[in-house]
């Protein structure tokens, strides 16, 4: 069977204001629940404009059953007005075969999953092809679209 996700990039912020181990929790709830050690967090410590501490953490799914498996997770637990978001929004949010999508930290650390734009979880999803409707086709099979 051929790969039809190449990576999956995630990335999110600590801030000052925010518990570290919650946030690192809020990453793992978007994993598949028995997978979740076979990812590696990298964590980069910076300074806000004030020099208040931010701690900014990414990974890197280069593993296709892994990719699926987080896609298949997310899309099984969005809402369906998220769904329809995601699919009315799907060409906006691709660029050169990269789809860009936003979750809400909260949500997920709460193990609840919703598109959101302010201090969100990004991931940035690279698929085999860049054709529209090749993409579109490979998320609703993983449940992400409608």
């Amino acid at each position: 069977m051929r790969r039809k996700i190449i990576s999956i990039e995630i990335g999110l912020f600590a801030h000052a204001t925010e518990d570290p181990d919650k946030v690192v929790r809020a990453f793992q709830n978007i994993l598949p629940r028995e997978r979740v050690e076979e990812i590696s967090l990298h964590k980069k410590r910076l300074k806000g404009d004030y020099g208040n501490p931010i701690i900014y953490y990414r990974a890197k799914v280069t593993k296709p059953d892994m990719a699926e498996a987080i896609l298949k997770k997310i899309g099984k637990n969005l809402p369906q007005h998220d769904r329809d978001l995601l699919n009315i929004e799907l060409e906006r949010r691709l660029d050169r075969g990269k789809l860009y999508i936003r979750l809400d930290k909260q949500s997920a650390y709460l193990e609840k999953y919703k598109i959101h734009n302010a201090d969100p979880i990004h991931l940035k999803i690279r698929f085999r092809t860049s054709k529209i409707k090749e993409i579109r086709n490979i998320c609703k099979d993983l449940g992400m679209l409608p």
